[in-house]
């Protein structure tokens, strides 16, 4: 099977296997596990941020900052195709006890103009404004860039009005090797960042949030009282700590070979690419075929190609470590011959 799926599929490599075997551990709940106080330390030095937090998955860290930074009865203003709204089970709700205020952006990015309009103050009637999130890359976007300048704006104006931002940047290195600048330029204008491990970076398992000193203190017993507070983490923490140090770079691969993979599903009629393509993802209609996305998602698993489906009528076709350019080129020709 060429998986195609998404780059949560990836392997560990064997560096990372190696790393894993050998790393030292101690409880992190005592916060004793050396390894993942390197993992910290490195990832917070990254980022340009005080702290850092090993947690258990993306949504985790998400589900984390929220809590941290707001209060129930809070409203919390999000993209409206943004992965917090829509992929995390409405955890924002069931955990925190906040409601969304989702704004339409344009390939994942809010209009600064918009945002500040959505605030909300102390009227009795309504729910105060208490968090601003952004997402970047932007999954159902495509993998689209969120602009700098952007995320530059939406920043001061919620320091402006006291309110913090936090960045879902699952796929927060795409973002930085795409625009050819390390991330803590990105997560400058963030008050909390949480990215992943285990996307493109390839590592087994594992997210990283970061914040301040206050913020990371607060965000370790929201941690515990999700149940994310682990004993010998050092042996999953020791594949991130080497996704970070061998795997970030690589990404570029990544990207050239979904140009590749776009420019050839052009090529093809009877399905459209809709997205630009900026990093690992690209989003195809097929409804011109005369199928359901999941129709044609069962055809391609039939001729031995694996994508995802994504409404309706698009698929997704994600590249990542496991898949070479060889596999690509198969890819394409198994879809052409359909």
């Amino acid at each position: 099977m060429i998986d195609l799926r998404s780059d949560t599929v990836t392997k560990p490599t064997a560096e990372m296997r190696k790393a894993a075997y050998e790393a030292e551990v101690g409880d992190d709940v005592y916060q004793e596990d050396p390894t993942v106080k390197e993992l910290e330390l490195t990832a917070a030095d990254m980022l340009g941020k005080e702290a850092a937090m090993f947690v258990t998955s993306g949504t985790q860290g998400n589900q984390i900052a929220v809590l941290t930074h707001t209060r129930i009865g809070n409203e919390i203003i999000v993209e409206k195709d943004s992965h917090i709204f829509n992929y995390e089970g409405a955890a924002i709700s069931a955990f925190a006890g906040v409601q969304p205020r989702t704004i339409k952006g344009n390939r994942g990015a809010m209009n600064p103009a918009e945002v500040e309009a959505a605030i909300q103050g102390e009227d009795v009637h309504n729910p105060e404004t208490g968090l601003i999130c952004i997402e970047n890359t932007h999954n159902r976007a495509g993998g689209a860039v969120v602009p700098l300048d952007n995320m530059a704006a939406i920043y001061r104006l919620a320091s402006a009005n006291q309110i913090p931002v936090h960045l879902d940047g699952a796929r927060l290195f795409n973002a930085a090797v795409a625009l050819g600048r390390p991330v803590k330029d990105i997560a400058q204008f963030t008050d909390s960042v949480q990215f992943c491990l285990s996307k493109g970076l390839g590592a087994p398992v594992g997210s990283i949030i970061a914040g301040s000193e206050e913020f990371i203190q607060q965000a370790r017993k929201w941690r515990k009282r999700l149940g994310g507070g682990l004993r010998q983490v050092g042996i999953i923490a020791a594949p991130g700590l080497v996704a970070l140090r061998t795997m970030v770079d690589r990404l570029a691969i990544d990207h050239e070979n979904a140009q590749f993979l776009a420019e050839g599903l052009r090529n093809i009629s009877g399905i459209h690419v809709v997205n630009q393509v900026d990093t690992n993802i690209i989003l195809v209609n097929v409804s011109e075929r005369g199928l359901t996305s999941s129709q044609y998602a069962a055809l391609l698993k039939e001729h031995g190609v694996l994508v995802s489906t994504f409404g309706p009528k698009l698929v997704r076709f994600t590249t990542h470590y496991d898949v070479n350019r060889k596999s690509i080129e198969d890819a394409l020709r198994i879809v052409s011959k359909l």
